[in-house]
């Protein structure tokens, strides 16, 4: 009987343009990170309103919605890697504007208020629709299927990194200036845009037959409601992330309940990506795709009861240790996500499968803002994040029963 092959945490790090791609991962994130910390403490200092940080949320989920299955035929049907560079350019014009809002001698903040930064934000969801998109789908393009679960890990592990680096840098830098933050994220943008340089184009993948504008974008979701683990894995993490999106009421967390600034606000942001980095360290040394469904299910159910945790917590500390360990659930569920979509997602449809992905999970980030927004308004600050938790907890058991396939799921054998 041959022995069974050693696994190689770093298996997908020995190929040269996957390193290029996490480090526009790592530099895009920390951009996107950043601003989310920056615009979002700056409309709480301009308005005061919890439901004003819910609706910095929405703005972003509703246009990125409304592009997603755009985005996603478009990243199955043109160069993977010229949609990214494009629309990494035009978040930094978009940057650009927020630095210009921002500067002592210009008056557009004070004539229209908080105006202009919700219209910048709206942009940024139409280009992260677009950037969503394409990056899942050209990822799988530059390694091989049998690292794709490595790949995963990794690519998840620099996502998390930037995102503890990122909310605690914005939170430094807006203790200087609201200017000084957005030069800086503007530069990380910058670097990202250059990582890109360094990948040769892909070809664009084949089509097995020919469609309308009408199948094609439809082919996406048809294609995940006949897959039951897909439909399943996403349906858990949406509506996780949707009842569970206590990070979006930080900054009147940390004002209101733990009477902190914001450099304290950028540690409380980052504490949710610091568990999930130790934990990706873990992962990748022993991946979770042995009873995959049933970690899946145990991770999410942990994050919920993490997240009422952190919404019962008055000490700073408390809810540092809290928030890190939603982080350190979460990454669970979302290493074995995007492995079963890239294994079970043909490659010209997964510019498609990705924007259905990112309707379920990266809108439902937003939404999941605006929804604790309006929830803090109607229930309270703490009461209403511990009711996302019980709400987070009852969804994986109500997903456990309607989705056996993936309660008994072992990716070792997809």
């Amino acid at each position: 009987m041959s022995e069974k092959p050693k696994h190689d945490p770093f298996a997908v790090l020995r190929y040269k343009e996957f390193n290029f791609f996490l480090a526009n991962r790592f530099f895009l994130t920390l951009g996107i990170q950043m601003q989310s910390v920056i615009v979002g403490w700056q409309v709480y200092a301009l308005t005061k309103d919890v439901f004003a940080l819910g609706m910095i949320g929405l703005t972003e989920a509703i246009p990125f919605i409304a592009i997603s299955l755009f985005s996603g035929h478009i990243a199955d049907t043109f160069n993977r890697k010229y949609i990214l560079l494009f629309f990494t350019f035009l978040f930094f014009i978009v940057t650009g504007f927020l630095l210009y809002f921002s500067l002592d001698g210009v008056h557009v903040l004070k004539t229209y208020g908080t105006l202009p930064i919700f219209i910048s934000i709206a942009f940024v969801g139409v280009i992260r629709g677009f950037i969503s998109a394409a990056n899942s789908s050209f990822m799988a393009q530059l390694v091989p299927r049998t690292v794709y679960g490595n790949a995963a890990t990794w690519n998840s592990t620099v996502w998390h990194i930037a995102s503890v680096l990122g909310p605690s840098l914005a939170g430094l830098l807006i203790a200087v200036n609201y200017t000084t933050a957005y030069i800086v994220d503007i530069s990380f943008i910058c670097l990202a845009f250059l990582a890109f340089l360094f990948i040769a184009s892909k070809p664009i993948p084949v089509k097995e037959k020919s469609e309308s504008l009408f199948e094609s974008l439809s082919a996406g979701i048809k294609f995940v409601f006949k897959n039951q683990l897909i439909l399943g894995a996403l349906s858990l993490d949406l509506f996780a992330v949707l009842f569970g999106g206590a990070v979006a009421l930080l900054p009147a967390f940390a004002d209101k309940v733990l009477h902190a600034g914001a450099v304290e606000l950028g540690f409380l942001r980052a504490a949710p990506a610091v568990g999930a980095v130790l934990m990706a360290l873990i992962i990748a040394y022993k991946p979770p795709t042995k009873n995959a469904g049933r970690n899946l299910f145990l991770s999410v159910g942990a994050f919920g009861l993490a997240t009422i945790l952190f919404g019962l917590s008055t000490n700073f500390y408390l809810a540092l240790f809290f928030l890190f360990l939603t982080g350190a659930f979460d990454n669970v569920s979302v290493v074995i996500r995007h492995t079963i979509l890239q294994l079970s997602t043909p490659d010209n449809m997964r510019g498609r499968v990705s924007a259905v992905n990112g309707i379920f999970i990266g809108s439902s980030n937003e939404i999941g803002a605006f929804e604790s927004g309006a929830a803090a308004r109607a229930l309270g600050l703490r009461p209403s994040i511990v009711f996302g938790g019980i709400m987070t907890v009852l969804v994986v058991l109500a997903t456990a029963k309607l989705a056996p396939k993936l309660r008994k799921l072992n990716i070792d054998h997809l």
